[in-house]
């Protein structure tokens, strides 16, 4: 039996790599954006049906509590849309090695907050 394997882990003391943490925020950005959809579709359904559901929807998103919400869908779709690209590029071979996937995790973060607020900066408020 091998004496040196650790009995009982620790999740709160386990340090993940920066590439750990960019894979598990695409998958709960995924997720989010899942459900994000029931939001948006019931939006533009209701802003379709009348003139009033259109206010009413204007209305709603104009709110803050509207524009938080916009403002984290806006952010999941970023994030997921770069990592997606950054998986499809190691899909292609690129950034497949240890440090170009410190890289390409490090430069996703980067490219996902830059974009997030340029377009949260244009298009919400």
């Amino acid at each position: 039996m091998n004496k040196k394997r650790p009995v009982n882990l620790d999740i709160g003391t386990i340090r993940l790599p920066i590439t750990a943490y960019v894979s598990i925020l695409h998958r709960i950005s995924g997720v989010a954006l899942f459900f994000a959809t029931a939001v948006l579709l019931w939006a533009l359904d209701t802003s379709l049906s009348s003139p009033e559901g259109f206010s009413a929807v204007q209305e709603c998103f104009q709110s803050a509590v509207g524009k938080v919400v916009l403002l984290l869908i806006l952010a999941g779709l970023v994030y997921h849309t770069i990592a997606g690209i950054r998986h499809l590029l190691m899909d292609c071979g690129v950034g497949e090695s240890l440090e170009g996937g410190r890289t390409g995790a490090k430069l996703t973060l980067a490219l996902a907050i830059v974009l997030f607020v340029v377009l949260a900066g244009v298009w919400v408020w």
